[in-house]
């Protein structure tokens, strides 16, 4: 019979886990992005944020380096050479505070970002805001603010990288595969400071083994999803769903 407490925990942080892995990759499958901005908030619950965002880091990577060797065809390189020096250095500055802070002071920042940017997101729903133009200029601020914020909170940071590759008017497979690219070299970046920093023991990466399955599973159902919900309606329901993570952690 399956022990959970093989990684320390009990059987309903691990079910917790599991159910919470799979809604996020579904998440992921539907929308192209955000699966750590749904399942890091919903692990801090149970775990420690410093096993959950190492956990989903990695999830995301093998997740990635599958989408990457997929679309590499379709990369715009102009935009991913101005995008990578800024998010390497955004990384190393997430991680380097990522390792000092503790986890109470963690989840507060999460549920502060989470809020803020639900509620950016119900505005733009419900003003109907006209598609945002911008110029390259904006790859440093876009590049190192996006992998901070991701390399803290596992996630979150990478809207603003679609928020700028949607405004610099990228068609939709260009835009998948420069995206995808972006995050693998900031997923490098990231993997190696939670390792180089111990996150990542035996336990770890053996929950990490058995959620693999998971990854895929929600991956394949979110994508068959997305076909049949609308943008506008699955945008509104992902802002709630933050909204509501984020209040939940800062009322912890």
């Amino acid at each position: 019979m399956f022990d959970p407490t093989l990684f320390d925990l009990s059987g309903f942080q691990l079910v917790w886990i599991v159910a919470v892995f799979f809604l996020a990759f579904v998440v992921r499958g539907m929308s192209g992005f955000g699966a750590g901005m749904i399942a890091v908030p919903l692990l801090a619950f149970v775990i420690p944020l410093q096993l959950a965002v190492p956990l989903c880091s990695l999830l995301v990577f093998v997740l990635f380096v599958i989408l990457v060797i997929r679309d590499r065809h379709e990369v715009v390189w102009s935009e991913l050479r101005l995008l990578v020096p800024p998010t390497i250095i955004g990384a190393l500055l997430g991680l380097w505070l990522f390792a000092s802070l503790d986890n109470r002071m963690l989840v507060l920042m999460l549920g502060s970002f989470l809020v803020c940017y639900a509620c950016y997101m119900l505005a733009v729903s419900v003003l109907g805001l006209p598609q945002l133009r911008c110029s390259q200029r904006w790859a440093i601020p876009v590049g190192f603010f996006g992998s901070f914020f991701d390399t803290l909170f596992g996630g979150g940071g990478g809207t603003l990288v679609v928020i700028y590759i949607n405004a610099r008017g990228i068609g939709r497979a260009g835009f998948r595969a420069t995206v995808a690219a972006l995050w693998f070299t900031e997923m490098i970046a990231r993997i190696g400071g939670y390792a180089w920093a111990g996150f990542y023991d035996a336990k770890t990466l053996l929950l990490f083994v058995v959620l693999l399955p998971l990854m895929w599973a929600g991956t394949v159902v979110g994508e068959r999803l997305g076909n049949r919900v609308n943008g506008e309606t699955f945008s509104k329901i992902l802002a709630v769903m933050l909204l509501a993570s984020g209040i939940s952690l800062l009322a912890k």
